[in-house]
């Protein structure tokens, strides 16, 4: 199994919103993927950071049963989607994926 997890510091403002804002759409965007990626087994997002060291807004922790499968979910349209709005909004991203 791999667990991919993502943590974005969003920017204060961005496309007309403030950063908590974003970090809703964003919530909304990527928990949406849930039944239409059918190689994504898991998906919880959260913007209710309570200690993040680097500092974070949104925190993305998802499930999938191989390298092969997180690599379909990256290139997915629908996933593509999302990662269009949040290049817009982020101003630094950390990815770490790790199997168990």
């Amino acid at each position: 199994m791999i667990k991919h997890i993502v943590m974005w510091k969003l920017k204060p403002e961005a496309l007309g919103a403030e950063a908590t804002e974003n970090a809703q759409k964003m919530k909304t965007m990527l928990e949406a993927l849930k039944g239409k990626i059918d190689v994504l087994n898991y998906i919880e997002v959260s913007h209710d950071i309570r200690e993040a060291v680097p500092e974070c807004d949104v925190v993305l922790y998802s499930e999938f049963d191989s390298m092969e499968d997180l690599a379909t979910y990256a290139t997915h349209p629908a996933h593509l989607e999302c990662v269009a709005f949040i290049k817009q909004i982020v101003s630094e991203r950390r990815v770490l994926d790790y199997s168990v």
